[in-house]
């Protein structure tokens, strides 16, 4: 089949693209002129200039294929331009929703994440109500480019199966996962925060699998997929990371309200001087920890046939990935 990914740059796009490139599936990958592709050359797609929010592009790219796997996001928990946020996993989704359907795409696989399902009770199923509160911008973007992609899967017969990772983690992840264990290997954590509170995570190929799998089952149009191997504390996150690496952990271990007022103050510093914060530790992000989640991701070991990575594997490899 004739396959076009967005995303296909990033932390788990690279993946699936290594993935695919393995099978008869013929890929065209739509990258920014600003993006690094040389793993794209190296896996031989054919690669399409432009951006989510350059509709043209999208059309041009889509022309004559028959599956579409939308993974481009706006996924950092602080940056300058807070638009972007709207432009790219709202606007972007829109886009990419709409000219599959004037493409005529047989099926769209969405990449959304398991955070859009909020406060919601937990352990939490495909099947369990989303709650009412997302506690960061990247992720409430993300709902509404959700709510977006179902709604046309109602009304215009999109052909549209969603996935939903959990914390993704993996080797050479730039994303906010990596940092975390990049800043607990190299000690410039000050302290522990929010040990007690839970998480879920899973491997990036694991993810890439799932995607892959999905894209080639029949009949499931229609289809909610959490990808999710373990639900675990920070605490043991911490510990976990340091046995692997052989890290002492910051002996001091903030209370929850400390955390946050750091997080506030740290943040409000980062948007008057245009920095990341310090150690990661934006309001949003903070946030999302502090609410935490305990996902159930067995249905795709159900129905995909899929055995997860353990998430001790997944961090051992995150680590031998640090430069």
């Amino acid at each position: 089949m004739k396959l076009f990914i967005t995303g296909g740059t990033g932390f788990i796009g690279k993946n699936l693209v290594t993935r695919l490139s393995k099978t008869e599936h013929e890929l065209i990958c739509l990258a920014r002129e600003t993006s690094d592709v040389q793993h794209l050359k190296d896996a031989g797609v054919t690669i399409v200039t432009g951006d989510v929010t350059d509709k043209t592009s999208l059309l041009k790219g889509m022309e004559g294929c028959d599956w579409v796997a939308h993974l481009a996001s706006s996924f950092l928990f602080w940056q300058p331009e807070k638009r972007v946020y709207q432009e790219v996993n709202v606007t972007g989704t829109r886009n990419v929703m709409e000219s599959a359907l004037e493409k005529g795409i047989s099926k769209v696989v969405y990449v959304s994440t398991a955070a859009v399902y909020g406060n919601a009770k937990q352990p939490t199923t495909e099947e369990t109500p989303v709650g009412t509160k997302r506690e960061s911008r990247y992720v409430r973007t993300k709902f509404e480019g959700d709510l977006i992609a179902w709604d046309l899967y109602e009304k215009k017969n999109l052909p549209l199966v969603v996935i939903y990772p959990s914390a993704v983690i993996g080797p050479d992840d730039p994303k906010a996962a990596g940092r975390y264990v990049r800043n607990v290997v190299k000690g410039s954590m000050p302290a522990q925060v929010l040990t007690q509170l839970y998480f879920p995570f899973v491997h990036v190929r694991d993810v890439a699998e799932a995607i892959a799998r999905v894209l080639e089952k029949e009949n499931n149009i229609g289809e909610k997929y959490i990808i999710s191997a373990a639900n675990h504390n920070w605490g043991e996150i911490n510990q976990m990371i340091s046995e692997l690496s052989g890290t002492k952990l910051p002996f001091l271990k903030l209370p929850v309200w400390m955390t946050m007022v750091n997080a506030y103050l740290l943040t409000g510093i980062a948007n008057l001087i245009k920095k990341p914060p310090l150690w990661d530790m934006s309001v949003d992000q903070m946030k999302l920890m502090k609410q935490g989640f305990k996902m159930d991701g067995s249905k795709v070991e159900r129905e995909l046939g899929m055995k997860y990575t353990p998430v001790h594997n997944a961090f051992k490899e995150a680590i031998e990935s640090l430069e």
